[in-house]
């Protein structure tokens, strides 16, 4: 029924390794257009991600823009820790985030975007079961789901979800998209069952909302637990 990451990432990827210095990865991230890259090790690995906020962090820590004498107050000092350290780094192994925030192959578009959402990074490195780099998933292309035509969603629903997944009857039931929003309509068997077809049809790739119209002839929500 879902996409998955591998479905929508980007197989051609940048990447740097852990010797990289410091001004190729700068120039790698520039030249490229990109915001971070994976650190791969001589296997194809995936041990870190360096970002340009990686980065910038030299530009934060340098003394010299410091006035003469002046340090900072004791908690910023702690609460940039990790910043610090990265300041002091000429290498993407002494630069780079580990271990990295990366998604399965075989995972779901809406796994994607729920790893990316706890923890608020814009692309995940794609890795295949032994952790080595397949591709790049990124929020845009997560985002390029919901352009999905109206004719394509509604023919999923209707051959696949409804003709298919669902293992109840949904033979009444009509099916119409307009600008990704699904509006089921027609009679069903019960209530239960309406409510099922109504959350299936809401993961599908693309759908922005579900509208329920459907009738039932047995309300059967008093017997849910």
């Amino acid at each position: 029924m879902g996409m998955t990451v591998e479905d929508v990432m980007t197989s051609k990827v940048v990447s740097v390794t852990a010797t990289t210095p410091f001004k190729a990865v700068a120039e790698t991230l520039v030249s490229n257009g990109v915001s971070a890259v994976p650190v791969l090790d001589d296997d194809n690995h995936v041990i870190g991600v360096v970002s340009e906020a990686d980065l910038m962090c030299k530009e934060e820590f340098r003394e010299q823009f410091y006035p003469e004498g002046y340090r900072p107050p004791l908690r910023t000092w702690l609460r940039h820790h990790k910043s610090r350290k990265k300041a002091e780094g000429d290498t993407a192994s002494n630069l780079m985030t580990s271990p990295a925030v990366t998604v399965p192959l075989e995972a779901s578009a809406v796994v994607a975007a729920r790893i990316m959402d706890a923890h608020g990074v814009k692309r995940l490195p794609v890795i295949d079961y032994n952790g080595r780099l397949q591709g790049i998933v990124s929020r845009c292309d997560l985002v390029k789901l919901f352009l999905r035509g109206d004719e394509e969603i509604a023919a999923e629903v209707r051959d696949d979800i409804l003709g298919r997944t669902l293992w109840f009857d949904t033979s009444g039931v009509t099916v119409s998209v307009n600008e990704g929003v699904v509006t089921l309509s027609g009679r069903m068997e019960r209530r239960a069952e309406a409510a099922i077809a109504v959350r299936v049809v809401g993961g599908v790739n693309g759908v922005v909302s579900v509208a329920d119209e459907l009738a039932w002839k047995i309300d059967d929500s008093a017997w849910q637990a």
